[in-house]
């Protein structure tokens, strides 16, 4: 099997199962006083640690989660109920109009329970990245305390956000508002909290070769945070039995991710690259999204004309090889990805929108795979119509 699906999930890294190995073999509860409980609650405060250095923020503000999902909801929920009983509630929630969904459906729900709060989406240029000129028009024309949501890395295109640019133009215009930046898709790229000067970071642990069922909400001390889960864990900011194995797992992850990041990353791009210059000859028309702006070096989201997006998944997925769509899945059912409409590209061809994405386990005969399976595609779809 060619698996070029890293941006949907990474599959475990060996350093990763190694450390989750070792948690299960100590089988206490990292809240417990006894010695297990005591060894479970090291490797968390380890795994703690290790996560802080590497996106750069202090231990004490690592929280972790469930995952990407759970830890954008923290962000959010937590950022605006928290506000509520301050001299400033949040009265503004903008949203990039190509975040994932996780991001949206809290922002909508935000919207429709909190009293007074306006959601709006900012524009993205043809590229998929932030219209600065619009975002600065949001600012300067609402009123009230704005909690503003970005994306470092898109997950369908691999648009790479300048987070320092955009947070700086956010900080002259709204002095008091809070920046959130879902990093969840980073991949290779890597997030860095204290530089970027933000309040809110998440993270998840199964995009980078972690387990599934972990993520991190780094948070600002002095930010504004009411849990979604009450309890004593997590300095009281997220309740329940922390996930020993899936922390473990996550740090083990990321630390080899950072151990390996540049000579990985150029590794890779490389693969990226080839896929794509290759792919060009193979596939008449063929549009590469985002191509001409930074892109995350392992995301390739492109469309083959005249042939629906599902039509080519089957086809490769027949032929052992494992690509995503560029389109939101729900139920089975394929529709319009709204991160490309956001972009302004026509929904007939959104809808023949593919992304091969790659991560630490691709190779070359991946690629290979890849290609040649398209090829295959395009002679019978060619004969066909010729016929």
């Amino acid at each position: 099997m060619a698996y070029l699906d890293h941006n949907a999930t990474s599959p475990l890294r060996p350093e990763a199962r190694a450390a989750m190995e070792r948690a299960f073999s100590i089988g206490g509860n990292p809240s417990s006083v006894h010695r297990a409980g005591r060894a479970a609650r090291a490797m968390v405060e380890d795994a703690r640690e290790t996560i802080a250095k590497i996106a750069g923020s202090r231990a004490s503000e690592v929280i972790f989660t469930s995952g990407g999902t759970e830890a954008n909801a923290l962000a959010l929920h937590g950022a605006v109920v928290g506000a509520a009983g301050q001299e400033h509630r949040i009265a503004r929630l903008l949203v990039v109009s190509t975040a994932h969904d996780s991001v949206r459906a809290v922002a909508e729900m935000l919207a429709e329970s909190a009293p007074g709060l306006r959601l709006s989406f900012v524009p993205v240029t043809g590229d998929g990245l932030i219209d600065p000129s619009a975002l600065r028009m949001l600012l300067i024309n609402g009123k009230g305390r704005a909690l503003v949501s970005l994306l470092f890395v898109n997950n369908e295109t691999g648009a790479i956000e300048n987070i320092e640019t955009l947070a700086k133009l956010i900080r002259a215009e709204a002095q008091d508002s809070l920046i959130h930046v879902d990093c969840v898709a980073a991949g290779c790229s890597p997030p860095r909290f204290a530089d970027w000067n933000i309040d809110y970071l998440t993270l998840s642990a199964h995009k980078i070769g972690g387990p599934q069922g972990a993520g991190a909400l780094i948070a600002c001390e002095d930010a504004p945070l009411v849990p979604l889960v009450p309890g004593h864990q997590e300095n009281r900011r997220r309740g329940g039995t922390e996930n020993l194995g899936g922390i473990a797992g996550f740090a083990a992850a990321l630390n080899a991710l950072d151990a390996q990041r540049a000579g990985e990353q150029a590794r890779i791009a490389a693969l990226r690259d080839d896929f794509e210059n290759r792919l060009r000859p193979i596939v008449p028309g063929v549009v590469i999204f985002g191509e001409r702006t930074p892109r995350a070096a392992n995301t390739s989201c492109f469309a083959v004309p005249g042939l629906p997006a599902e039509t080519v998944l089957i086809a490769l997925d027949l032929d052992g090889v494992c690509v995503s769509s560029g389109a939101a899945c729900s139920s089975g059912k394929v529709g319009a990805s709204h991160v490309l409409a956001a972009m302004g590209v026509p929904e007939n061809r959104a809808r023949c929108a593919l992304r091969v994405s790659l991560g630490w386990s691709s190779t070359g005969e991946d690629i290979e795979a890849a290609l040649n399976s398209l090829e295959r595609l395009l002679a019978r779809h060619s004969a066909l119509a010729a016929a």
